[in-house]
């Protein structure tokens, strides 16, 4: 009898082999950090990044983004660690995406495909994954030069997630059809969000969205506050679909957490365009729950990068409390950090639960100061009028006398003409 030599498989997945590579056009130690970032969406992708190499120019070059001798730094490179392919720190023009790959003859992504593979890889929801295809057809539309013969190179991969292969070789006409469809469906979702957004407002329910760079713990701290089970990895961009819970305060007040999409530096901005409408949740918000990663050596850049793109939002003129997240990793050094744009700063440990007390009462404390007090006696005829302070503020007393009912309680001033 003959033995049968294929009794095992190998079953791991082989992990794509990338070289990071990048221009800095200003401090080399900005782009040793920005590279950092970007290895970590290389593992975020599922890649194995087995080197780097930085080039310092006064601009990118123009045609493949940096200088022939790199480039053939870079081809030995390739050789040596026979790499698949590389990732750019920047967004690239069609023409150095198609001359870098022809001269190297590996595939070739920038940051912005990575992002939008990772998007494309955790897109969960019918809105999401919408949104995601949407801001990659616009993305690969205008790259079209040059991408038959890249995608020849892919063969699955990073990069390669989402509309797939056949979608991105037809031609301007059959995209910009697709582009329409997508648009008209989510306009369709846009109007179930603001139905929802309404029905939340007339409820009176103070909203705090909770905004903050990726990775910095908004999920861990969602999960913590409301006992909801959101996804939560320590990798960049795990959770992408915007979440509400509701929770209650001691007194009784009801609040709506909702989590939102984690912001990184040089978003691409057809990903601002595609999740516009997400993003801007925010800006319909009572406060924002700003969460930095307190152990994050660059906290003081993804801090700009999270008010930068708020401003690109147009979202401003709103209470923001900044919780200095991950203070179990510090050690207590977040002490001494401060946010001069938030009107409250806490210290706190989304996952261990140190703090988390001194948040609520900050968030209580901010909550209450759009309310308006009231002390009235109502008839026992307008008895009912009291659940509008049950269901919209917070009841502080309630006593049976001769007269009436003795009402002592905070309200939105917005819900004071009601009890008239």
């Amino acid at each position: 009898m003959t033995e049968n030599k294929n009794t095992s498989h190998e079953t791991a997945v082989k992990k794509e082999k990338t070289i990071l590579v990048a221009v800095a056009l200003g401090d080399v130690n900005d782009t040793e950090d920005s590279l950092d970032e970007l290895g970590e969406l290389a593992d975020t992708a599922g890649a194995e990044v087995i080197g780097r190499i930085i080039q310092q120019r006064d601009a990118f070059h123009p045609g493949t983004y940096i200088g022939k001798g790199k480039i053939e730094e870079l081809k030995e490179l390739i050789n040596i660690w026979r790499a698949d392919s590389i990732i750019c720190d920047d967004e690239l023009s069609p023409a150095q995406m198609k001359n870098l790959s022809e001269m190297l003859g590996v595939k070739v992504i920038d940051r912005t495909v990575l992002i939008l593979d990772i998007f494309a890889a955790h897109a969960r929801t019918n809105e999401g994954k919408l949104q995601v295809e949407l801001a990659q057809l616009r993305y690969r539309s205008s790259h079209l030069i040059g991408m038959g013969q890249i995608l020849s190179r892919q063969g699955g991969g990073i990069g390669t997630r989402g509309p797939g292969e056949t979608k991105l070789e037809v031609d301007r006409r059959q995209i910009r059809d697709r582009i329409s469809t997508l648009n008209s469906k989510l306009k369709e979702v846009v109007k179930n969000r603001e139905t929802q957004r309404a029905g939340r407002s007339s409820a009176g329910i103070p909203t705090i969205s909770i905004v903050g760079y990726t990775n910095a713990g908004k999920s861990t701290l969602l999960n913590r506050l409301t006992g909801s089970d959101v996804l939560s990895e320590d990798k960049l961009f795990a959770t992408l679909d915007t979440t509400t819970r509701q929770y209650e305060l001691e007194d009784g007040q009801k609040l709506l957490f909702t989590d939102t999409v984690g912001f990184i530096n040089k978003l691409p901005h057809t990903l601002i365009k595609a999740f516009r409408s997400t993003l801007e949740e925010a800006g319909y918000a009572d406060i924002l729950l700003h969460v930095v990663d307190s152990s994050n050596p660059n906290l003081d850049t993804q801090m700009k990068v999270v008010y930068d793109t708020l401003k690109e939002l147009n979202i401003s003129d709103k209470p923001i409390i900044t919780a200095f997240n991950k203070s179990d990793k510090t050690h207590g050094a977040t002490e001494i950090l401060k946010d001069s744009a938030a009107d409250e700063v806490v210290h706190i440990s989304a996952k261990t639960g140190a703090g988390i007390d001194d948040l609520i009462a900050v968030i209580d404390k901010t909550v209450n100061s759009s309310m308006v007090y009231v002390e009235r006696v109502f008839p026992f005829e307008d008895a009912g009028k009291i659940q509008i302070i049950r269901s919209h503020g917070k009841l502080i007393k309630e006593e049976y006398i001769e007269t009436g009912i003795l009402i002592e309680a905070q309200i939105p001033a917005e819900f004071l003409h009601k009890l008239d």
